[in-house]
């Protein structure tokens, strides 16, 4: 039943130190509060949906293809475009959608299909506000810092 869900306020109550959560129980959450089941449900359904449709497109452009890393490049932009789109109808047509949907579409679905599509949202948003060096330094940083990461990973998997 998510009547009896946690509100928003709960989980600050939950965090601060020393002190006993209260939950919801029944109650009605106060003005700006939410429910959370409704947006971790929609999150975890989101992003099982999302990572089965990454398994699926990708496997079948590289097969496609016959070139690797041609998948993983169409789902990366794809979701890219994709939270694009979905981030800007919700700024500009739908700004009263419910937290629960945007959160299950964005998080969910495109965080399971790719995290590529939430990482050029945070450059674009830095580059929107003005923050062009951040926005710059977030690119590269990511780029570079990220396939360094890989190099090591892979390096540390074949030693193992």
């Amino acid at each position: 039943d998510w009547s009896s869900d946690v509100c928003s306020s709960d989980l600050r109550v939950m965090r601060a130190p020393g002190a006993r959560a209260r939950l919801a129980g029944g109650r009605a959450c106060g003005r700006g509060e939410e429910r959370i089941v409704p947006v971790v449900v929609s999150i975890a359904v989101g992003g099982a949906l999302g990572s089965l449709l990454r398994y699926w497109l990708s496997t079948w452009v590289t097969q496609a293809t016959r070139l690797g890393g041609t998948g993983t490049l169409a789902v990366n932009l794809i979701g890219a475009f994709g939270l694009g789109l979905l981030l800007g109808l919700i700024q500009s047509r739908f700004p009263t959608i419910p937290r629960f949907v945007a959160s299950g579409i964005g998080v969910g679905v495109f965080g399971g299909f790719t995290t590529f599509s939430s990482f050029m949202w945070d450059v674009v948003e830095h580059a929107e506000a003005g923050r062009l060096f951040v926005a710059t330094l977030l690119l590269l940083v990511t780029v570079v810092v990220g396939l360094l990461a890989m190099v090591a990973g892979v390096t540390l998997g074949r030693a193992a």
